[in-house]
């Protein structure tokens, strides 16, 4: 499905109050981002129950029911969970991962609200949701029938409003530290290899789990459910800052000058995650172009000059891929060309 905008959780629930009560709506988006959450929380939200149904699991009498003979003539019977007399929200997630026979089940349902002679009640929301191609989920081509039939979005994960939520909802103190040092690692495209990989859900899983374990988890504990839950390299890094919170090492007294970088052999995992997250910052807070530096911007590329040697110092490589790591996020250029200059052996790339 090409979609040329995305929304966020807040502009999804804005669409569905405005046009899902009218006509239907799918969802598309990766797994694990919270299109099922936000269906069940907009249905809450106005007055309905929602029934849900996977359509990777449906065989087409699921929908449309059997026949039954009544007075000589035959009549389908469409199941109990959709045959409601009360309005409610029927969401079809999962909806192309059914067959071609499911959809063309489902077409009466979504245009005219229809199953045979049941009518939903007045007042009902049908809304589809599903992954993306590229996603490496189970999807299926959907008919332009029933593409042309819904109004369509793209949901993508918004690490502000995740943290919004999850901070009304009891997600680990860690979590919540450390997504909002790294908000890029709340989600992650799939992967094509059979992995877990970092989305909303698994690190709500992650959570779960470590407040099961309690405050008194061992770091290979704590490795063993990120590696559970996580992408590898965010699970390594999660891994990493937990140490770091523990050792009462902080970025924030490292760039002050109050600490120095973790210099030890076994703490190379918590000085790449420093330096990633040092990375992470200057891409933020320092401008593309050197004029339009402020006072304190001037200042932070000043010291990180001085870090980024003293980085060097205890590791070259981590030193080389905090200033050329590729990746989303970009260091402006002329600080990149500043660094290289004053440190010419930070221009060899990783190998």
């Amino acid at each position: 499905m090409n979609i040329p905008l995305t929304v966020n959780q807040t502009e999804l629930l804005d669409v569905l109050l405005n046009v899902a009560v009218t006509r239907p709506i799918f969802i598309w988006g990766a797994p694990g981002i919270g299109k099922s959450s936000i269906v069940e929380s907009f249905a809450d939200s106005v007055g309905i129950p929602c029934v849900s149904m996977l359509g990777s699991q449906l065989a087409p009498e699921d929908i449309i029911g059997v026949p039954q003979i009544i007075d000589g003539k035959s009549k389908f019977c469409p199941p109990r969970m959709i045959a409601r007399e009360e309005p409610y929200c029927l969401f079809l997630d999962e909806l192309n991962a059914c067959s071609q026979e499911v959809q063309k089940a489902f077409y009466s349902l979504i245009h005219d609200r229809r199953i045979g002679e049941y009518y939903l009640p007045t007042g009902s929301i049908i809304v589809g949701a599903g992954n993306r191609a590229q996603d490496n989920a189970i999807v299926k081509p959907m008919s332009s029938a029933l593409v042309n039939r819904m109004f369509h979005l793209e949901l993508i994960a918004s690490h502000r409003e995740w943290l919004e939520w999850a901070a009304e909802n009891g997600i680990h103190p860690y979590i919540l530290e450390y997504i909002g040092l790294r908000p890029d690692h709340l989600w992650k495209q799939p992967p094509k290899t059979e992995e877990p990989f970092s989305t909303p859900r698994s690190w709500h899983m992650l959570s779960d789990a470590l407040n099961s374990y309690g405050d008194d988890i061992n770091d290979k504990q704590l490795e063993i459910l990120a590696c559970g839950c996580l992408s590898p390299h965010h699970a390594a890094q999660f891994r990493a800052f937990t140490k770091l919170i523990r050792n009462r090492y902080a970025l924030s007294a490292i760039i002050s000058g109050d600490q120095k970088w973790p210099d030890k052999p076994e703490d190379r995992d918590t000085l790449y995650f420093l330096a990633q997250s040092f990375r992470a910052q200057l891409v933020k807070e320092l401008p593309p172009e050197k004029k339009k530096l402020s006072g304190s911007a001037q200042n932070l590329a000043l010291r990180a000059k001085t870090l980024m040697k003293e980085l060097a110092g205890i590791s070259l490589e981590i030193a080389q891929m905090t200033v050329t790591d590729e990746d989303d996020s970009t260091l402006p250029g002329w600080f990149v060309v500043e660094v290289i200059r004053d440190l010419p052996r930070l221009a060899a790339k990783k190998q």
